[in-house]
């Protein structure tokens, strides 16, 4: 793995109490039935959590701090957790558990009494444990109120099949119709594997799971960036993107875009990174670093080369360029959303109108709707999730997070992952991700024995439920992708 780190953002929706306590206000003016309200004061603490007097709870500073409650559920359904709090010093994110797996996080933006809600949590009647972890630490916990979920809407998984580039390939148009008419049916399976279709990630998987391949192969295009090559990188990704085309797979791409080597200050190899590289991006984009703006483009033109390549092989791509933006952890969004928003509709200006790149499905993978482009930039939705060590849950709630970014519907697709998710769990939740992509090396691969598969993250069993279970698809049951019918009207 080049670079990654847990994400985990939850939805923080407006729930405020009406008088008498009996409901909470929804979405445009609906209210939801309470079902319990609980002070967490009165739960179990550990480490440094205290309780206060009218019930709230604070500290959560320290590893392991926590705090506990045992909620009563009188039918079995979903529930929203909706946890009243309030930050110390700012935006603050925690854990929140049920029943001791991870449901979600919890988000304080300020110091200012507010609620936060975990979505469409799966509870069964009778007792169950909500804990509130440390992540950040730092906050207030006041009052947790169990809501009855509204009515889950399937009209979401109505997506148009029409792409953002009016120019779009046939190729293009025809794999994209194909994830719209999938959408909300089945979750079409992806792994990253940088040494392609027989590299040893599928080959495991193949192996694990009964000869069933993923049906995305997902590549970097990092060793196309100027500095990569100015040190004699090599890369073989767009052979390797051609191949897994030819044996009837789907190819997504993301680039982790290595700094200019003027900008570089600690190791080349990981001047994705900001703190291997001094780069004022701001500065480049305002146009007070012309030198620096060149630099970039000429990156620009050398991965616009190898998507050319592609689309002139009749190859569609899933292009997630820029990925993981709000986390900080790239350069490319170390210095917030209206930079990286300028220089994403940049790319995408190039890629499309200068270099004529129309086999580009745009995958935006920003993570925090403050960072949308726009609708006009945006073909498909991509959260990554690292959840833990056999971690299974659906993640239904970032599911429904990552819906409420763009204001018409868009496909969301689970971009990249550590554990798979039990697609059981993702039926039953109707986190129908579009499809997922787990990421290479140890979550697939036993550290050092490249031979061997790794149960640390998804275990053998997990791993075949997932290749064979009928709301998953993999590359055999793939359709001909070359002769799929355009749906978008044009």
């Amino acid at each position: 793995m080049v670079f990654k780190r847990l994400m985990s953002i939850v939805l923080a929706v407006s729930a405020l109490l009406a008088a008498g306590g009996g409901t909470v206000m929804a979405q445009e003016g609906e209210t939801q039935e309470v079902i319990g309200t609980y002070l967490p004061g009165e739960g179990e603490l550990t480490g440094a959590v205290k309780a206060r007097k009218d019930g709230s709870v604070t500290g959560f500073r320290k590893d392991r701090d926590a705090c506990a409650v045992t909620v009563d559920i009188p039918e079995t359904g979903f529930f929203d957790l909706v946890f009243t709090v309030k930050g110390q010093g700012g935006y603050k994110e925690n854990y929140v558990w049920a029943d001791g797996a991870q449901a979600g996080t919890l988000v304080a933006h300020s110091d200012k009494e507010e609620q936060s809600a975990v979505r469409r949590v799966y509870l069964e009647q009778g007792e169950h444990t909500i804990a509130v972890t440390k992540y950040w630490g730092y906050i207030d916990w006041l009052r947790l109120d169990v809501v009855a979920s509204a009515p889950f809407d399937e009209s979401i998984f109505d997506v148009s099949p029409k792409l953002v580039d009016p120019e779009a390939t046939e190729e293009a148009r025809r794999l994209f119709s194909y994830l719209c008419d999938e959408y909300g049916k089945h979750i079409i399976s992806g792994q990253y594997c940088d040494t392609g279709a027989n590299g040893w990630e599928n080959m495991k998987i193949a192996e694990t799971n009964g000869g069933k391949y993923p049906a995305i192969l997902g590549l970097d295009l990092m060793n196309y960036s100027q500095t990569a090559m100015d040190h004699g990188a090599q890369s073989h990704t767009t052979e390797q993107a051609l191949a897994y085309w030819e044996k009837g797979g789907i190819v997504t791409l993301c680039w982790h875009w290595l700094a200019p080597e003027k900008y570089v200050s600690g190791n080349w190899y990981s001047a994705f990174r900001p703190e291997e590289c001094k780069m004022d991006l701001t500065a480049i984009m305002n146009g007070e670093d012309e030198e620096g703006m060149a630099l970039l483009k000429k990156d620009i033109a050398n991965a616009a080369a190898q998507l050319k390549l592609m689309q002139d092989a009749g190859i569609p791509i899933l292009w997630r360029p820029l990925h993981e933006a709000s986390g900080g952890w790239f350069w490319w969004g170390a210095e917030g959303p209206d930079t990286y928003k300028k220089l994403y509709i940049m790319l995408y200006d190039m890629l499309t109108n200068e270099y004529g790149l129309h086999n580009l499905i745009w995958v935006w993978n920003g993570q925090s709707g403050d960072w949308y482009p726009g609708d006009e930039y945006v073909d498909i939705i991509g959260m990554d999730i690292y959840a833990g060590e056999r971690v299974y849950t659906s993640q239904i709630d970032q599911f429904m997070l990552n819906h409420s970014y763009a204001p018409t519907n868009k496909m969301v697709v689970l971009s990249e992952n550590g554990t798979m998710i039990d697609p059981d769990l993702a039926v039953r939740d109707r986190a129908m991700w579009g499809f997922f992509c787990t990421w290479n090396g140890e979550f697939v691969l036993e550290d050092g024995v490249r031979k061997t598969y790794s149960e640390r993250y998804t275990d053998a069993d997990m791993l075949t439920k997932v290749y064979n279970s009928d709301a998953v698809i993999t590359r055999d049951e793939l359709p001909d992708l070359k002769t799929y019918p355009i749906k978008d009207g044009g």
